[in-house]
């Protein structure tokens, strides 16, 4: 099996030198990653997508998370960082197709586990729903969204709960239609620092 190599980066963003995902997360390295996140227009009410973690998953199984996101390897450019919306939800698109919204930090610590990002983040914006996905269930069990709106004011506290819909595959690879709300501790815990930051720059475009 092939070890992947990252980039890693001082705080400041220069170019180190390289280390394996397993010493990146071990030692906190800064390294980049590509986060694509989906959006659409559906009777003038912006709507926001998540993907469902796989249980297999090593870290954060079964979360809530970014639409689609993944590490950048040593010699990927972040252009080549759109595979992942392809990879994980089957969706066809190019690098012209979606919006640049800049490099926000983005830093996980646990016990064992120190993820400091330099994450390149994306939109992905159309005026009708996203309907057509093919998940990869090694990576993504399924695909829920949320009003925008509603959204942010759950980010920033000020509702406890957040109603979302979409699918959730189950072992039989049946597509199971999915309605609920959901709780802070059914996402991923990404710091205030992005998730305000990120919130902040796609309302510019809802």
């Amino acid at each position: 099996m092939q070890v992947e190599s990252l980039k890693i980066f001082d705080e400041f963003g220069n170019h180190i030198g390289e280390a394996t995902r397993d010493e990146v997360h071990k030692n906190g390295y800064w390294h980049e990653t590509f986060h694509c996140w989906l959006m659409s227009i559906e009777n003038g009410i912006p709507m926001i997508y998540f993907q469902k973690r796989s249980k297999t998953k090593k870290d954060f199984p079964n979360l809530l998370d970014i639409t689609a996101a993944g590490h950048l390897l040593a010699h990927e450019t972040v252009s080549d960082g759109i595979r992942e919306v392809h990879e994980e939800l089957g969706i066809d698109v190019n690098i012209e197709e979606v919006l640049p919204l800049g490099i926000v930090k983005n830093s996980i610590n646990l016990q064992n586990f120190h993820d400091h990002e330099l994450s390149h983040v994306f939109l992905l914006k159309r005026n009708e729903p996203f309907t057509k996905f093919n998940l990869q269930k090694e990576e993504v069990s399924g695909i829920v969204k949320a009003n925008f709106k509603e959204y942010y004011d759950f980010a920033y506290g000020l509702s406890e709960s957040l109603e979302v819909e979409g699918f959730e595959v189950n072992e039989q690879d049946e597509k199971i239609t999915v309605r609920k709300n959901v709780y802070k501790e059914h996402f991923v815990i990404h710091e205030n620092n992005y998730l305000f930051s990120v919130l902040e720059l796609l309302k510019q475009h809802v």
